[in-house]
């Protein structure tokens, strides 16, 4: 049987859970993103990448 690894996160989570904690994290630095850091210049295409790795690390290691 496959050997459980401790993740970074505090609970215990399968892979839609942490897909999940990804998707509310997106939503969240978007809507930051487009407040304070879109009138500055930068395009909300940086903050969805970030937010593509940033999920997919979760995904990978949560």
């Amino acid at each position: 049987m496959k050997e459980r690894r401790p993740g970074f996160l505090p609970i215990e989570t399968n892979w839609f859970d942490r897909l999940f904690i990804g998707v509310i994290l997106y939503v969240a630095q978007s809507l930051l993103w487009l407040r304070f850091i879109e009138p500055v210049g930068l395009s909300i295409w940086i903050s969805t990448a970030i937010s593509v790795v940033l999920t997919i690390h979760i995904i990978r290691r949560g």
